[in-house]
């Protein structure tokens, strides 16, 4: 019986403020004598938000694509200006 961990980014949420919201799953996965097949046997989740303008270049390719077709100058503009006003 071997196990193998696998992490998978499952959702992408985006708020209205511009803000994504990123769910990690984490597995801990049995294969089936095979190698073929295999069975989850744990997992736990992770979230974490990104906002407007922040560093993409950690994120999943998928988070990052979301995160550039989304951060128009615009919106970045507009989520620094209600952070601003915030404090």
């Amino acid at each position: 019986m071997a196990l193998q961990e696998k992490s998978v980014v499952d959702k992408i949420e985006v708020l209205l403020d511009g803000c994504i919201q990123v769910r990690t799953k984490n597995q801990i996965l049995k294969d089936n004598n095979e190698g073929t097949k295999w069975t989850e046997v744990a997992s736990t989740f992770h979230r974490h938000v990104i906002a407007p303008g922040d560093d993409l270049s950690n994120e999943d390719p998928r988070v990052a694509a979301v995160a550039t077709s989304l951060w128009t100058e615009e919106v970045v503009a507009e989520y620094e200006a209600a952070q601003a006003a915030a404090e």
